[in-house]
C-alpha cells in the first residue's frame, strides 16, 4: 500500500502542538507530542529542558516512524484507518491502538497487528471501522483519571481525527483505478 506517513505525521504534530510541561500530565516535559522519557530512550542519553524545547519535526519524524507508524503497520493499513491507529498509538500506546483496532474488527485481541488483523481489515467498511475505533478510543480516554483536566481537548482531537480519516477514505475511494 502507499504510505500516508508524512501526511499523518503532519496531522499528529498539529494535534500535539509545541512544548508543554503541564503539572497534571504524567508525561512531564513534552514537545511535538514526545515526552522527555521517550526522547531520552530514543537518543540514548539524558536531555535537558532546552533540548526538549529545541526539538523540531525533522528531529522527531524518524522516532515517530519507527516507534509508532511501523509498530502499528501503518503502511499496510487502509487510508484513514492508518491515521486513526497511528494517532491513537501516539496518544495511548501502540498496544492499545492495536487492541482497539482488533476489538473493532471483532477478532482475537492480542495487541499486535499481524496478518490476521490486516486480513480482517480488508473485509471491512473503513468508515464504520474508523467510527468504531474512535468510539472505543474516546470511551478509553473517558475512563482515565486525567479526563477531567484534558477531556475536552481529547474529545475534540478524537472527533477531528475521525472527520479527517473519513475524508481520507472518501478521497481514496474517488481515485480513478
Amino acid at each position: 500500500m502507499q504510505s500516508n506517513f508524512n501526511a499523518c505525521l503532519a496531522l499528529v504534530l498539529k494535534s500535539e502542538g509545541g512544548y508543554v510541561n503541564h503539572p497534571a500530565d504524567p508525561g512531564g516535559r513534552t514537545n511535538l507530542g514526545v515526552t522527555q522519557k521517550v526522547w531520552e530512550n530514543w537518543v540514548g542519553h539524558p536531555v535537558t529542558e532546552a533540548d526538549m524545547r529545541a526539538l523540531t519535526p525533522d528531529d522527531v519524524a524518524p522516532m515517530y516512524k519507527a516507534k509508532y507508524w511501523d509498530a502499528v503497520k501503518g503502511d499496510y493499513l487502509l487510508s484513514g484507518v492508518d491515521y486513526v491507529v497511528f494517532d491513537t498509538a501516539v496518544n495511548s500506546g501502540t498496544a492499545r491502538a492495536a487492541k482497539l483496532l482488533q476489538t473493532s474488527l471483532g477478532i482475537t485481541v492480542d495487541g499486535a497487528i499481524g496478518p490476521a488483523t490486516l486480513t480482517a481489515m480488508q473485509a471491512c467498511d473503513p468508515i464504520e471501522l474508523i467510527k468504531d475505533i474512535c468510539a472505543a478510543r474516546l470511551a478509553f480516554l473517558q475512563g482515565l483519571s486525567t479526563f477531567g483536566t484534558f477531556g475536552n481537548g481529547w474529545t475534540r482531537r478524537v472527533n477531528e481525527v475521525q472527520a479527517v480519516a473519513d475524508k481520507m477514505v472518501i478521497t481514496q475511494m474517488e481515485l480513478p483505478l
